[in-house]
């Protein structure tokens, strides 16, 4: 008898009747005879009208007029991040006493828990919070005693017993949290895919699922573009080792994919999967003086900002006194890039700043990688004969990516699949 935690991300809970579904699924875990926590997410949809009603409930009552402390420009005003997190976290509220009250129907024994009740603990960052620790002994006590617990994803408590959420895909998070914190034997992550493929379905027919992948390999995938899990999720799994399968609530018994370690994977291709993204945006900066500190006076404005920086460039300085430096950063953040660059222009010296939305980054990943020699120059040479230019290069031990332009995105990720022989048989 074990205990298994069970996620249902939004899809699978879109409606009553979707919900009966998945309350079946979990009935079927507790007549094998095993101990079940079930973390949800918000019905399909409810997350982005929450955040619309709390958008609109934060305008002034006269449209046109500017804020105070605006300096006369008319802004659309940012609502209150602690009370921002009590509204979107009642998807997740209402979604497990659903479940909860159908898992009491079918004769199974179920309590809903909200993230101040298990309690998940997080961060004091509004909106994007961190899990801290989750100290549910209380909750694994009844779960011992034959009770389901439906857990409310996605938020959890701050200090000051405030409500937090924990950002788009937490409910990945919550569920890998509290499987670490009850002891799980597994996480199941039921979702509307039945696994992680080697690439995406969508531009490549022939993407197969895979049955095992390594945790640093999902790493990878999820911040290279990878859409199946949270990164944050995928990190949790990794350091507390919980064994965490990605499956499809509407497929249940296909088998799905399984994260686990490196070591419980017998054959280690030099490539595991390609990842894309679309949300990318490069910034170049011309003519900076080449001199030490000149890399902080640019990336330390751009962290106070927010700014995630990903991949860096720095070209020879032909002189020793000038040099260009080209960086990329998420589509959503080059206006705040680009303000934070312009406001410390006199510190940073450069001539000039070019930008660019119409990029895209393709990436290989394979823990393969370490023992296969040859592997980024066949990446390189296979772009080259479709004629694609690379303009920006980022390794690491088990993945390269390059910055290409997005209209090349489907045919690179294409010719790389077929070229690291993934494709199906």
């Amino acid at each position: 008898m074990a205990i298994i935690a069970m996620k249902f991300g939004g899809t699978s809970v879109a409606d009553l009747d979707r919900i009966r579904h998945v309350a079946g699924l979990v009935k079927r875990e507790v007549e094998r005879g095993n101990k079940v926590a079930v973390v949800v997410s918000a019905m399909a949809g409810e997350t982005n009208k929450l955040v619309g009603w709390t958008n609109e409930a934060a305008r002034p009552p006269v449209e046109g007029i500017p804020m105070e402390g605006s300096g006369g420009k008319v802004l659309q005003p940012i609502p209150d991040q602690r009370e921002y997190d009590v509204v979107v976290a009642s998807g997740e509220q209402v979604t497990s006493g659903l479940l909860a009250i159908t898992l009491n129907a079918m004769g199974v024994k179920a309590r809903s828990w909200l993230g101040w009740q298990v309690p998940i603990e997080t961060s004091a960052v509004h909106g994007s919070a961190r899990i801290e620790g989750v100290p549910a002994f209380e909750m694994k006590r009844a779960i011992e005693g034959g009770e389901v617990a439906v857990v409310a994803g996605f938020q959890g408590v701050a200090p000051g017993h405030r409500i937090s959420t924990l950002g788009r895909g937490g409910s990945d998070t919550s569920a890998v949290a509290v499987a670490a914190g009850i002891q799980a034997a597994r996480c199941d992550i039921y979702t509307d895919v039945d696994g992680v493929y080697t690439t995406d379905p969508r531009i490549v027919p022939k993407a197969r699922r895979l049955e095992k992948i390594a945790f640093e390999e999902m790493l990878e995938m999820a911040s290279l573009g990878a859409k199946v899990l949270q990164t944050r999720s995928v990190e949790i799994a990794m350091l507390h080792r919980v064994p965490t399968r990605v499956l499809s609530t509407f497929t249940p018994d296909v088998g799905g994919t399984l994260l686990c370690d490196e070591e419980d994977i017998v054959e280690k291709k030099p490539v595991t999967g390609i990842a894309y993204s679309r949300d990318e945006a490069k910034i170049t900066l011309h003519k900076i003086p080449d001199r030490p500190g000149i890399a902080a006076s640019i990336f330390g404005p751009l962290a106070d900002a927010g700014v995630n920086v990903d991949m860096i460039v720095q070209n020879v300085s032909e002189d020793g006194k000038k040099t260009d430096l080209t960086f990329t950063v998420s589509r959503s953040e080059l206006a705040r890039a680009l303000a934070a660059i312009e406001k410390h222009a006199a510190a940073i010296g450069y001539r000039d700043v070019t930008h660019a939305a119409d990029v895209a980054k393709v990436s290989i990943i394979g823990i393969g990688m370490r023992a296969h020699p040859g592997v980024a120059q066949m990446m390189f040479r296979t772009l080259s004969d479709k004629g694609i230019n690379i303009q920006v290069i980022s390794t690491s031990e088990i993945k390269v990516s390059v910055l290409i332009a997005e209209e090349y995105v489907e045919l690179a990720v294409r010719a790389l699949h077929s070229a690291y022989e993934l494709d199906a048989a």
